[in-house]
């Protein structure tokens, strides 16, 4: 009978470490996972931000060295991630390849104008840094207009913010079902354990002797619960990235690493919280309590 009960104590024991080590690794996950999709977020609102820009265009007769300087001085704003020079010439053959016809020689002349397309860094992708750009370049004598799609710049903005605000609001709810979570798994765990603890406590042990081995496990069952889900999380983005492959030009390892650092952070906090906040309850209760919890 003893054999068979202390087979069956362990078999219970290994079942509860199982699906303490379980319970927060999905909780984890799915921590990860809101947070995978906040930085796809981030990442696809910065390189569409980046990719509208707007168009200068030159007045005709305008030497190439005026224009040259021009384009340095626009480089040089810390706000500007990138320009490029489009000539007369270039701006007509693109337009020819995609009319498909030849209309400098039908017309006689070339009526397309030199140009610069400008680009904005994602930081400095609102309407406010466009018009300081746009009001800068309209007092240069050598600038005929410049083109941008004012309502495309507010409307995107706009979108950007009303769901990055919807994702951190889920991300933080999802933060707190998750501590609650496991918060009661791990209380479920310690609970087992609660007329060893008072055991210990009654034949002398202190409370830092008796909270070491819990708060040990606990660590080790959030590592280990946090590399399970990281694990998943892998396999999520590879998976994205066999099925959508323009998804890897938005990730970058840097983020994951950061994410997945967060991850492991985030396991290790609350396992060690809660188990200590488990075992100090069950030290601090009267032996006749214990029947009662």
């Amino acid at each position: 009978m003893g054999h068979k009960e202390e087979r069956f104590t362990r078999r219970r024991l290994n079942s509860s470490r199982i699906t303490t080590i379980v319970s927060i690794s999905l909780v984890l996950f799915a921590i990860g996972l809101a947070g995978l999709l906040l930085l796809h977020t981030k990442k696809l609102s910065d390189h569409v931000k980046e990719n509208i820009g707007f168009t200068v265009y030159m007045n005709k007769n305008v030497k190439e060295a005026e224009i040259m300087q021009l384009q340095k001085e626009l480089d040089a704003m810390e706000y500007v991630r990138s320009t490029e020079y489009i000539s007369e010439e270039k701006a007509a053959e693109t337009f020819q390849k995609e009319l498909g016809d030849d209309f400098v020689s039908f017309i006689g002349y070339n009526p397309l104008h030199t140009s610069i397309e400008v680009h904005l860094k994602a930081a400095y992708a609102e309407d406010f840094y466009f018009t300081q750009v746009e009001n800068m370049l309209t007092k240069k004598p050598i600038v005929k207009e410049v083109s941008y799609q004012r309502s495309l710049v507010k409307t995107l903005n706009d979108n950007v913010r009303k769901i990055t605000l919807v994702l951190l609001v889920f991300g933080l709810l999802l933060l707190l079902i998750a501590v609650t979570l496991i918060n009661n798994t791990i209380r479920l765990a310690v609970y087992s354990k609660r007329f060893l603890i008072k055991t210990m406590q009654l034949v002398g042990a202190t409370s830092g002797f008796i909270r070491k081995p819990f708060l040990s496990v606990s660590i080790l069952h959030g590592l280990i619960s946090s590399f399970i889900a990281i694990g998943m999380l892998v396999v999520v983005i590879y998976v994205s990235r066999s099925e959508i492959p323009e998804i890897i030009s938005l990730q970058s390892l840097d983020l994951f690493l950061i994410l997945f650092a967060f991850v492991i952070l985030i396991g290790f906090i609350i396992s060690v919280v809660s188990t200590y906040i488990a075992v100090r309850k069950y030290l601090k209760l009267n032996v006749d309590h214990l029947y009662l919890q």
